[in-house]
């Protein structure tokens, strides 16, 4: 088995000549599956001398931020996660010194700054704010990946720029690079940077290479040696393993539990009674069934055995039930706690008594624009909930969006969520391009780009049109546009054209929904919401499109009529 994440890691600090340390360091390595999921955090603070409160703000700012950074969830990205901690802390630090006696002396307050590394999969990500420094060690040489927040005011003379708890507002740099196995960084204090050099300390690191902790202190001593007047403080972190999973190895994992039998109605499987048969595609066998300790109905859903072999369909049918473990919506459908042993590979999910909105279009195939503005509201709600997480759902259709016998809209079938978090894990599995159904994915799927949230946003809107028309905005022809200058061409088909009283602006809220270009639609689906009830005044001045526009075909159809017809009559004359 190839191996796990492993890092080696040496640190030292000391108080120096000053009467306390107001240094602040620490590291956390979690267990799987975290260890997977987010990595492992490094971080390092270092109170400014003029508070004398500030060695609280670096251990508030170091231990909130390993503490809160893997409280975070699991979806979200590296930056997303470590930023939102660092926000809190800032406006933690912050209100406390607004609330103390130095409210109007900031560099009296709870400031510290602060410099912290996330090494997850094979990417070190980087944050800063102040003055630490973190490097990269190359050879016998130093190379600084971070940029000092200092302002100076003469040669002599300098204050930080940035620290974490100066204001309500906080820039944070941050940048990731790629690691290799054995790559060493150093994280330090300006105590400990400014006295000693870049050859001492890669001859220190390199010398104690079998204790990490006694080349930081090395370290330290040389600066403190060479006249270092401040706290002093190190940090050393060596890559020893990274993730390098292949795509056998991740199969076997898989696939470590056996796939179910067919199932059949009244038959006994892991702790279910199967009342029938839901839904029996070539890519998974849906049953409702009865939860027996639980006396409660059930979804359960098994992959197809015929896609055994394919790791990467066996990898999105288990990420649908991690992804509804993970979303707490009314309008998503919820995954279900796994309370006993598991013997075989399959997922359970709630159920819901009603149909899928494919269903009540043909049965409903002319609603009120009230009820379809009903349906689209729950619906942007449940993908909204996706959004938070950094998840974008990539197939959203009628077939995956149930109606309860209540009215409540929920969306279903996670099996091609796109997870910003588990994206940045080394992925030896290949995924398809486009995982969606061709009709409903939005354009720049078919060009190989990179799908935002204004993706989903897009397949909202073709929803909306379909509820209202019964068709599709551009038929099947954003499928066939495969570049930027076929793109560009397509023709949206008015609403209008449809024998339906939708009001003029409607149509044009959208157009702008689906537009082929992701630049030119709503950049949030609230804005597409409020458009959809509120009519928007520079809708209100379009008017209504000539019929030509509306429905080219039939007036094309009907200028010929009249044209044969002409022509029919002049005949007859001359005869």
């Amino acid at each position: 088995m190839s191996p796990h994440l492993k890092v080696t890691i040496g640190q030292y600090s000391d108080k120096g000549r000053k009467a306390i340390n107001q240094d602040f360091h620490g590291t956390h390595t979690p267990s799987e599956p975290l260890l997977s999921s987010k990595g492992i955090a490094i971080a390092l603070a270092d109170g400014i001398s003029s508070s004398e409160v500030s060695q609280v703000a670096s251990k508030a700012a170091v231990t909130g931020f390993l503490n809160d950074y893997f409280d975070t969830s699991e979806a979200w990205t590296v930056k997303t996660s470590a930023q939102r901690v660092l926000v809190a802390s800032n406006s933690w630090l912050y209100a406390q010194s607004r609330q103390g006696q130095y409210r109007y002396e900031a560099d009296k307050g709870y400031v510290c700054t602060l410099s912290a590394l996330v090494i997850k999969s094979t990417t070190a990500h980087i944050f800063h704010i102040g003055d630490g420094r973190v490097y990269r060690v190359q050879g016998n040489a130093l190379e600084q990946l971070t940029e000092d927040h200092r302002l100076w005011v003469s040669q002599t003379e300098s204050h930080l720029s940035r620290a974490l708890g100066f204001s309500q507002h906080l820039d944070i740099d941050y940048h990731s690079l790629a690691i290799e196995k054995g790559d060493i960084f150093f994280l330090a204090t300006d105590g400990v940077y400014e006295f000693a050099d870049a050859d001492f300390i890669t001859r220190a690191i390199d010398k104690h290479k079998n204790n990490l902790d006694a080349a930081a202190k090395a370290i330290i001593d040389e600066a403190y040696a060479q006249g270092s007047d401040d706290n002093l403080s190190a940090q050393i972190v060596r890559i020893d393993d990274l993730p390098t999973q292949n795509a056998d190895e991740l199969y076997q994992h898989l696939t470590e539990l056996p796939f179910p039998p067919l199932l059949e109605a009244r038959m006994d499987f892991d702790g279910y009674k199967i009342i029938r048969e839901v839904h029996v595609s070539s890519r998974s066998h849906v049953y409702l069934a009865v939860d027996k300790d639980t006396d409660t109905q059930v979804i359960l859903k098994a992959p197809s055995i015929d896609l055994r072999s394919e790791p990467a369909y066996l990898e999105r049918f288990l990420m649908e039930e991690w992804v509804g473990r993970r979303i707490n919506s009314p309008y998503v459908v919820k995954s279900c706690e796994q309370t006993r042993k598991r013997n075989y590979l399959y997922i359970v999910s709630e159920f819901i008594a009603g149909q899928t909105l494919a269903q009540w279009m043909k049965d409903n195939p002319r609603p009120t624009i009230e009820t379809v503005r009903s349906i689209v509201e729950q619906i942007a709600k449940g993908l909204g909930s996706f959004h938070r997480q950094e998840m974008l759902h990539q197939d959203l259709r009628p077939a995956n969006i149930m109606i309860d016998n209540t009215g409540t809209v929920k969306i279903i079938d996670f099996g091609s969520t796109k997870v910003a978090g588990i994206n940045e894990m080394a992925k030896p599995i290949d995924q398809e391009a486009i995982l969606g159904t061709a009709q409903y994915s939005a354009p720049e799927y078919f060009l190989g780009e990179s799908p935002t949230t204004r993706s989903d946003l897009f397949s909202l809107g073709v929803i909306t049109y379909q509820m209202l028309t019964g068709k599709l905005p551009y038929g099947i022809k954003v499928s066939q546009a495969r570049s930027r200058l076929a793109q560009s061409k397509l023709r949206y088909n008015s609403a209008l054209a449809a024998d339906r009283e939708i009001p003029t602006w409607i149509d044009e809220v959208i157009k702008k929904a689906v537009q082929p270009n992701p630049q030119k639609r709503y950049q949030e689906l609230s804005e597409f919401i409020f458009d959809l009830r509120q009519p928007n005044k520079a809708f209100l001045n379009k008017t209504r499109p000539p019929f030509l526009e509306r429905n080219p075909l039939i007036f094309w159809k009907s200028v010929s009529f009249i044209l044969a017809t002409f022509v029919l009559i002049l005949l007859l004359r001359l005869y």
